[in-house]
């Protein structure tokens, strides 16, 4: 397989990977629609720009079967990136996020099944957030997998997941693949839904299909101005522009950060191994950071005296803690991830330091969830 097609290849995960591809002597496709959200004026977006020499570019929409015919033509396999992203804003464009990730993986589906092609492999962008709230230990329950958190309890500063059966505290474990699927938001059930049409389909049309379950990517490169993804470049373009940092709930929520390389190096494993086939992975680092952390990190990097409080506020569909289990992907894939996370953000601030300041429009968004009643303060 020489001829790859990547739908959503000029997003952050996207262009990263059709650049590596290219360097190794893939012919790549991208198919990706440019979502202002996401790349602002198309003519300016550094992803964009980074790889429209480099690859045969069709700016369309998964949704749309001539433009997604038309991307199939000729290819040898496909990575399925494209997708609407954030937990938060899923929960009220529901229509949206369910029409791109789940119709459009439905359009891509319906032509390798009814339509000549060459498609030899699939590769589908699953999420962590399939997973909903992550895999726990209860002393005295055992391995739980503790339903959302209430309301009630986080009103009162409460936080922490409870045992679904004795209601005790509970201690996050890294989460595995074969642990229980409940997501919290649209976006999460939009991307188990993609994840598996995907695989029984693949199977009946026996076409190899893997699904990769992300974790937070980042690194360089990372849109700063999409205020519903990434609490990395939220936190960026708030210091940036002089703004102190909001840390929801008490600060300790935790996730599991993958840099871009790492994220890049796993999928091309997908696409290059047989072992991949029909099977789910997760990709992450393995090791979880709380956000506090995370906005302190920052706060040292770019040498900024940044107010950072904890409010106490929360977002209804957010999780407490995820982190990856990788001992299937090490096993079976040979993946090793090389970035830690110190490591890591001292390049992407390094990076951040060389961009123009974006406009801040995370307060816009935050706005917009209270309105809707997702957002408690």
């Amino acid at each position: 397989m020489r001829k790859i097609l990547i739908t959503g290849g000029a997003g952050f995960i996207g262009s990263n990977l059709s650049k590596r591809l290219v360097h190794k002597g893939y012919e790549v496709t991208v198919l990706d629609s440019l979502s202002p959200q996401i790349h602002g004026e198309p003519d300016s977006s550094p992803l964009y720009l980074s790889i429209k020499d480099e690859v045969r570019f069709i700016r369309g929409d998964v949704r749309c079967r001539d433009d997604m015919e038309k991307a199939i033509k000729g290819q040898e396999a496909v990575i399925h990136l494209a997708a609407e992203t954030g937990t938060g804003q899923s929960m009220y464009e529901i229509e949206r996020y369910v029409d791109v990730n789940a119709r459009g993986t439905a359009v891509l589906l319906d032509i390798l099944a009814n339509q000549k092609h060459a498609i030899q492999k699939i590769i589908v962008a699953s999420s962590r957030a399939v997973y909903g709230e992550g895999k726990y230990q209860c002393r005295n329950c055992g391995v739980v997998y503790p339903e959302s958190r209430s309301e009630r309890d986080m009103d009162k500063g409460d936080f922490e997941c409870k045992c679904p059966r004795c209601r005790k505290s509970v201690t996050p474990l890294a989460t595995d693949e074969e642990s229980r699927l409940h997501p919290a938001s649209v976006y999460g059930i939009t991307k188990s839904n993609q994840e598996q049409m995907t695989l029984e389909v693949g199977k009946a049309l026996n076409i190899p299909a893997a699904a990769f379950r992300y974790q937070n990517v980042y690194g360089p490169g990372q849109s700063l101005s999409n205020p519903y993804t990434g609490i990395l470049s939220i936190f960026s373009t708030c210091i940036k522009n002089g703004k102190s940092i909001n840390i929801f709930e008490d600060g300790r929520e935790s996730r599991d950060f993958v840099y871009i390389d790492d994220a890049v190096d796993a999928t091309i494993l997908g696409l290059e191994k047989e072992a991949a086939d029909f099977n789910v992975f997760n990709v992450g680092s393995g090791v979880p950071v709380d956000v506090l952390t995370v906005a302190k990190n920052l706060a040292e990097n770019y040498k900024a005296d940044s107010e950072i409080y904890i409010s106490g506020n929360y977002r209804l569909g957010d999780i407490r803690h995820n982190y990856a289990d990788l001992a299937k992907i090490k096993r079976l894939l040979g993946y090793e991830p090389q970035w830690d996370f110190k490591r890591g953000i001292k390049v992407f601030c390094s990076w951040v330091n060389q961009q123009d300041i974006h406009e801040d429009r995370y307060t816009d968004s935050i706005k917009q969830m209270k309105v809707k009643g997702l957002f408690k303060d």
